[in-house]
């Protein structure tokens, strides 16, 4: 595998600019190649870029041991809805692990895959549907006929060919030879080649057709009761997990409806639960944190006016945090709100709203020394004298604050 399909991949996808490194991994029967570009490399482009070398790649690779293909747009949280095909009670012996396996491949995978923001529909359990030819090598011998001239009747004789027309008046008829296997019964029929005596050999002379299954590393079950299909939804790099599982649920509604009695699709993981319990998580984080400073605030300032001023700035904090994440394309979630400090937040407003309190208490003091108790509980400072004091320790306090929030965010 490293020799013959890994190594031939890695050069011809060494040069694509925008490349950063190429990783590989390489086991019996399996060649993992991933190629990681620069973080302004558009990922559709990339894709364009490995897809045009692939096809330089296949030349390279010996025949017969298979093409490289791209994996989905999808990443690692792509996962977003998971689901099993499983016999109701009671039809159980109607439907075994290999009708599930061909009734999720043939009809739920295809139709699921046109929806929009699924990447690909990845198909797990069951047992894979093949067509078998058994051959007897005693057969073989004696007809003496070899394994070669069995895969070549096969190849040759599986397919339509076109070919050319007859002109009959004012028409055409096109001739057209239809040979696609559409049954086992095909399959015996297909001419191997003539005995000495002009008597067709036939695929079933040599071999036992018969269905069978692919060979099985796992399997799947349903709570004990059986062996079940089923598969994982992966959606596109980007997408919106609510609406494309919404899109989801409404197709696979529809497909439902289309199934043979007695088989149901039923989810066993929808991110939407864990989307909701985020987006709830978060709400009730900020909604307790918000009014746990607010009340901190106003027992510590001593002034309800004060303190309902500087928790003015945690809504508007959080209105510039999601314009800018909106601006710059972060998305809203458990890592990027679940972890804001509203003390933080409201650490510069603090320090000039107490430096703006104690000025003005400083200057009610200076105006009222010499006067009894009373004169200076009836103090008052006039608007326009009110205003400058605000002035004047807002900016002496200014850059104390400016400087201590850079830190905070360096920090």
């Amino acid at each position: 595998m490293e020799r013959l399909i890994t190594f031939p991949i890695e050069q011809v996808n060494s040069n694509i600019p925008g490349l950063k490194e190429i990783r590989s991994f390489s086991r019996f029967g399996l060649s993992l190649i991933t190629i990681v570009f620069d973080d302004d490399v558009d990922v559709y482009w990339a894709r364009q870029q490995v897809s045009e070398r692939l096809k330089l790649a296949q030349e390279q690779i010996p025949k017969g041991l298979g093409s490289p293909e791209l994996a989905p747009v999808t990443t690692g949280l792509g996962e977003i809805y998971q689901y099993v095909i499983r016999a109701k009670p009671g039809y159980e012996t109607k439907y075994d692990a290999m009708e599930l396996r061909t009734l999720q491949d043939w009809i739920v995978r295809r139709q699921l895959l046109g929806v929009k923001g699924v990447a690909d529909v990845s198909s797990f359990g069951g047992k894979l549907k093949q067509y078998e030819i058994a051959i007897d090598a005693n057969k073989l011998k004696s007809f003496n006929v070899t394994i070669n001239d069995v895969f070549s009747a096969l190849e040759k004789n599986n397919g339509n060919t076109g070919g050319a027309y007859i002109e009959k008046k004012s028409t055409v008829l096109y001739i057209r030879s239809e040979g696609l296997i559409e049954s086992m019964e095909d399959i015996k029929s297909i001419v191997v080649k003539n005995t000495n005596n002009g008597t067709p050999l036939l695929i079933n002379d040599v071999a036992d057709v018969r269905i069978g299954t692919a060979l099985r590393y796992g399997g799947m079950t349903y709570n004990d009761e059986g062996e079940a299909a089923g598969a994982v939804v992966m959606m596109l790099k980007g997408g919106n997990s609510s609406e494309v599982i919404k899109n989801v649920k409404a197709r696979i509604a529809q497909i439902e409806k289309t199934l043979p009695e007695g088989v149901v699709i039923e989810p066993f993981l929808d991110r939407t639960k864990m989307v909701n319990s985020a987006i709830g998580t978060v709400s009730k984080n900020l909604m307790e944190g918000a009014l746990i400073v607010i009340f901190v605030l106003v027992l510590f300032l001593g002034n309800l006016r004060a303190g309902l001023l500087v928790a003015s700035v945690i809504p508007l904090a959080m209105l510039f945090a999601i314009i800018m994440m909106n601006l710059f394309g972060v998305s809203g979630n458990l890592m990027s709100l679940g972890a804001l400090d509203f003390g933080l937040i409201v650490d510069g407003a603090v320090i000039i709203v107490e430096a703006v309190m104690h000025q003005l208490a400083a200057g009610s003091m200076q105006q009222a020394i010499g006067g009894t108790q009373r004169a200076i509980q009836a103090q008052s400072i006039s608007q326009d004298k009110m205003d400058e004091e605000v002035q004047t320790s807002a900016s002496r306090m200014m850059n104390s604050a400016v400087f201590g929030q850079i830190i905070i965010l360096i920090v």
